[in-house]
Formats: C-alpha cells, sequence, structure tokens
C-alpha cells in the first residue's frame, strides 16, 4: 500500500480470494491485535522480553512440562536448524520424497544445514517403518552419510494425516535403530483439529523428539517456532538460531502472535474452519460427479484436513485459475491442489464450486 496525501492507499482487493494457499491469507484479527498490544515502550531483544518467557508456559501446557521452545522467522529456518540441532555433520534424514524439506526449500537443509536427505517415494505422503528401512542402514560405514533422524509432515503435503499410533510405530521404529524423530509441523493445527486430540497425544507422548511448529499458515504475519521435546535430542539450538540468521531482535512481536494463537482456542478455531471449508469443497464436488453434472473430475487424495487434491483438464484448469488462484501439483497427470485458510468462507467455497461446474458441465 501507499499513502497518497496522508491516506493509506489498499493495493489490492479486500475480498478476493484464492485456493493456491493457506499462506496467501492475511493475518488474524486477534493476531493483530496481540502484536499492537505488545508494542509500545521497551522490551529487551533477542528473547530477553515477557512475551517470550510466556511463551515457554504456553507450550508446556500443550506440549509437557519441559519442552524448549525457540521462536523463529519461518517454516524453513524451523526445519533446519531443528534438524542440525539433532545431528553431527555426517547426518542424514530419512524423508518422504514428496517433503517440504526435499522439494519446496530450495537444497537449504542440505546446503545451510549441512546435512543429507535419504528420500522415500511414499504415494500418500506418509512414512512406515517398512518405507523407513529402505534407507535405514549402512550405520558404520564410512561410505555413506549415516542415517541418524527421521523426518515426518503433519499434516502430510499431500494433506494426509498420520493417527496418533502411526507417529508412536515411527517413533518406536526409529529408536529402536538409534535415531531420532523430527516432525514438520507447519499445519499441526489443522492435524490437531482433523484428529480431535490434543497436541501432545501425536508429538511428545508418541515419542517425537525435536517439532517445528508452525504459525503462518494459520493466521500469523511470521512466525515459526522449534520446539524440542526431548531436550537429550537436540544440542545448540541457541548458538544455531543466530548462525543461521533466525534470531529476530525483536522476538516479542514473534512470541506475542504465538501466545495469541495458543494462549486461548483461536489455533483450533482457525484451523478446523479451514478443515472444514475443505471438507465443503470436497463434498459439493464429489455430489456434481456422482449425479453426473461434471466430467472430467476426479480425487487423488483422500481430504484429511484443509487441502483437497484434484485432477482435471488442463485447459479447464487455467481457465479457471484466471478467476481463482491456486497450483498445479503434478502438471503432467492434471493433478491441482485447493487449499482453504481461516478465512475461507462459504460463499468462497460455493463461488469456486460454480466455477469448476461451470467449466466441467457435462
Amino acid at each position: 500500500m501507499r499513502k497518497t496525501k496522508g491516506v493509506t492507499e489498499i493495493l489490492h482487493d479486500p475480498n478476493s480470494r484464492g485456493f493456491a494457499s493457506d499462506n496467501y491469507a492475511g493475518v488474524h484479527p486477534e493476531v493483530l491485535e496481540a502484536i499492537g498490544a505488545a508494542n509500545g515502550g521497551h522490551q529487551v531483544s533477542y528473547g530477553a522480553d515477557v512475551y517470550t518467557a510466556r511463551l515457554q508456559d504456553v507450550f508446556a501446557r500443550h506440549f509437557g512440562e519441559g519442552v524448549q521452545v525457540f521462536p523463529v522467522f519461518n517454516g524453513t529456518g524451523a526445519n533446519v536448524i531443528g534438524l542440525q540441532s539433532m545431528l553431527p555433520r555426517w547426518g542424514a534424514v530419512i524423508a518422504a520424497s514428496t517433503a517440504h524439506i526435499n522439494v519446496d526449500e530450495n537444497g537449504a537443509p542440505e546446503r545451510v544445514g549441512g546435512m543429507k536427505l535419504l528420500t522415500v517415494d511414499a504415494p500418500d505422503g506418509k512414512l512406515t517403518p517398512e518405507l523407513i528401512d529402505r534407507e535405514a542402514w549402512g550405520w558404520g560405514d564410512e561410505h555413506r552419510a549415516q542415517p541418524l533422524v527421521v523426518s515426518i509432515t503433519q499434516s502430510t503435503e499431500l494433506g494426509t494425516l498420520y493417527t496418533v499410533d502411526e507417529v508412536r510405530a515411527i517413533a518406536d521404529h526409529a529408536h529402536a535403530h538409534g535415531m531420532k524423530l523430527h516432525m514438520d509441523g507447519a499445519r499441526l493445527s489443522n492435524a490437531a483439529a482433523a484428529l480431535g486430540v490434543p497436541f501432545r497425544d501425536f508429538t511428545t507422548d508418541a515419542g517425537v523428539d525435536v517439532l517445528s511448529f508452525g504459525g503462518t499458515k494459520n493466521g500469523l504475519l511470521f512466525g515459526e517456532a522449534v520446539v524440542v521435546l526431548n531436550p537429550a535430542a537436540s544440542d545448540g539450538l541457541i548458538f544455531l538460531r543466530k548462525l543461521n540468521m533466525q534470531l529476530a531482535s525483536k522476538l516479542r512481536f514473534v512470541s506475542a502472535q504465538l501466545i495469541a494463537l495458543l494462549d486461548g482456542d483461536l489455533w483450533l478455531r482457525s484451523a478446523a474452519h479451514a478443515n472444514a471449508m475443505a471438507r465443503r469443497l470436497r463434498t459439493s464436488l464429489e455430489e456434481l460427479v456422482t449425479s453426473g453434472a461434471v466430467t472430467g473430475l476426479s480425487f487423488s487424495q483422500p481430504t484429511q484436513s484443509n487441502a483437497v487434491f484434484a485432477v482435471l483438464p488442463t485447459d479447464a484448469a487455467n481457465r479457471l485459475r484466471e478467476t481463482f488462484h491456486f497450483y498445479d501439483w503434478d502438471a503432467s497427470k492434471g493433478e491441482v491442489r485447493w487449499m482453504a485458510s481461516f478465512d475461507t468462507t462459504e460463499a468462497d467455497i460455493d463461488a469456486f464450486v460454480a466455477g469448476i461446474r461451470s467449466e466441467l458441465a457435462a
């Protein structure tokens, strides 16, 4: 935006909605209010402020006493320094080939973090003990990067969910082989809302050692956190955060946002709403397919959180994109991804469904 004669000019349509990413959404009003409340006066910088101190207690209520919280700028930073703290220089990370650390972080884990990624194809985005074993070998072989951490994503990049028992099985398997378990929780709130269980049920109590907790995709302006659930599994984060340029000087404004999200039920309200809007989109489109009102539309993954993965003709997808923003997932298959956000409305969904119906009318 810009100011013309003292009046701020808005350069976008505030009523515009897209389905490309939950990162497209703005900031939740309650989070903006929290930022404003944290402003004014002086607070000690670099995390020695009262908001960051309070944040430790807030996370302890959700994840258990003794957890350590390190707020950072973004998810890539959280993943990189969280994994760095779990590994020696010769360590490697086993992850799904679709994992964000492998596909969407521009090599940061390997180039900045200095770790080797060992990836496994997982059609639904979920690792299993059997899939992990495809790369869990070679310990003691000086010619092979040592597989010492397993990283899973909750919810996954394909919108699927690990159950509590599935996370626990992976943790037990990893620990039995001397490996640690990292969880990329960019959409952890969506997973908890969909599963209907507290965070700690599928993190701390299920054996996760280090967690990247996401806030930006659930209504924050910016800010994530590295959460050490098992202090014995992580070392040096106080230094790694600064070393990797993830320590904010005015850290109180990151901590204040996370407090606003987690101190009450804002995290749950926002995530549950996004999940419900994705279900509304999926259900509405399935009804069109079942009734024969549209042709050429199918679904490639179950809708378990706030993502819908579909397949439709490329020309139809391109025409739809002129009005509704969304991304290709696998262009060679005509697969696309549609994301709902905390501020997606029923009217947004219904308008999108109407557009799809118009394009794919039988």
